[in-house]
């Protein structure tokens, strides 16, 4: 039998248990929704914020392909802190919470992968920063869709917190620390293309810039700085 933890000593495992508590008390309903949600839901929700935010910033002029640039390393990261996550996995070794403490609601098993650090977090936050360095709205609302994916990932019985905590460092390391070579090579890629068949994917012709915009390209609102701005 899986030895219960002590939760007065360990706050990872009283944490757990609480959140998971809120499984346990909700509807059945309630806890199918937030398995298709953690599962699906959220990550595609931050695909389509990515590509809103690619289709807003390719509608600028002057730093189009810096911002569409961005936009294409947020979602390379995620995919780069998924690869580094296989390593970490398999050095740390660490036990799903299930498999070592009763008492849980386990509404979604994670498979015979380690439970350190969290695939879904790391590549949510990976994303979150890389989107935030574009432009601050599409960023924080990639942050907070972040902060919900780690919340169901524990409320399932998947993930102890701090797999999510990792997650989300291990995202967010990935994406500032390669930034500064993968933005140089990228924003060469996009601005090369800008010349090709493809360039409309960069940044909008003139003729399809609204006006208002298109006269004041270089002048943004300054709740929109980051890359695009």
């Amino acid at each position: 039998m899986a030895e219960v933890a002590n939760d007065s000593v360990n706050p990872d495992i009283s944490l757990l248990r609480d959140m998971n508590d809120y499984a346990r008390q909700a509807p059945h309903g309630v806890d199918r929704a937030v398995e298709l949600l953690s599962a699906y839901g959220l990550l595609v929700v931050t695909a389509l914020l990515a590509g809103w935010c690619w289709w807003r910033v390719a509608r600028r002029s002057a730093d189009a392909p810096a911002a569409v640039a961005g936009v294409l390393w947020a979602l390379l990261a995620g995919g780069l802190a998924l690869l580094a996550n296989i390593p970490i996995r398999a050095f740390v070794r660490r036990p799903r919470p299930y498999t070592e403490h009763d008492g849980l609601d386990v509404l979604i098993h994670g498979g015979p992968h380690y439970s350190f650090v969290s695939d879904q977090a790391a590549l949510a936050a990976a994303i979150g920063v890389g989107l935030f360095m574009v432009n601050r709205r599409f960023g924080a609302a990639a942050l907070l869709i972040a902060v919900a994916e780690g919340f169901t990932r524990v409320y399932l019985g998947a993930h102890y917190p701090t797999d999510v905590i990792g997650g989300f460092a291990l995202g967010a390391a990935t994406t500032l620390l390669l930034a500064p070579l993968a933005l140089a090579l990228l924003t060469a890629l996009t601005t090369t293309l800008t010349t090709t068949r493809l360039a409309g994917l960069i940044r909008a012709r003139p003729d399809t810039l609204p006006p208002a915009e298109d006269a004041q390209a270089p002048r943004h609102r300054a709740d929109d700085k980051g890359l695009a701005a």
